[in-house]
């Protein structure tokens, strides 16, 4: 009940920026600065580049929120112009982050809290963080995910999938506790 209420909240917002409303706008920025941190951070990593794409995703997404035609689609519309502002972050830069797994996450005890999980997280290949990130920090659906990195539902099924085996494997999940299927 209480997220359907911030859902109303932030849709009624969205209509009241559309209009020109700079303080419906400001407020729904405002709602949604850690999500649009979360997302570029798991693209370009450092703090100067999260920085960076998200002033030029304020700065675009105020110039063209008369544009948005769903307000229940503004959070993914924000969220496509942050992930094309953090790859052009990362063309200009011309660097390929490569993550490469840390022995330090293998470790002897099969306990794991959340900071283990999240770093776990940064470790993944760029293609499988950003399925993660946005199904399970953003919590979007599937569709919603395909659409916004332009590619079909059964890929990111298939990067979710072997995004929570890798996972398992570094986090030393025993088999039995893994549930790495899709879960709908």
């Amino acid at each position: 009940m209480k997220r359907r209420l911030r859902n109303v909240e932030l849709e009624d917002d969205v209509i009241l920026a559309r209009e020109g409303d700079r303080e419906a706008f400001i407020r729904l920025i405002q709602r949604l600065e850690m999500n649009m941190y979360r997302v570029a951070r798991a693209i370009v990593k450092r703090d100067e580049d999260c920085a960076d794409a998200i002033q030029e995703t304020i700065l675009k997404a105020y110039q063209s929120v008369r544009t948005v035609r769903e307000p229940a689609y503004f959070k993914s519309w924000l969220l496509r112009i942050l992930i094309n502002e953090c790859k052009q972050i990362l063309r200009r830069q011309k660097r390929m982050v490569l993550s490469e797994p840390d022995p330090a996450l293998s470790a002897s005890s099969s306990e794991y809290d959340m900071v283990d999980v999240k770093e776990a997280v940064d470790r993944l290949e760029d293609t499988l963080r950003m399925v993660v990130t946005l199904y399970y920090f953003e919590d979007l659906p599937l569709r919603q995910i395909a659409e916004l990195l332009e590619t079909t539902e059964g890929t990111v099924k298939s990067r979710l999938h072997r995004a929570r085996l890798t996972l398992a494997d570094w986090l030393c999940i025993p088999a039995v506790e893994r549930k790495v299927g899709y879960e709908g």
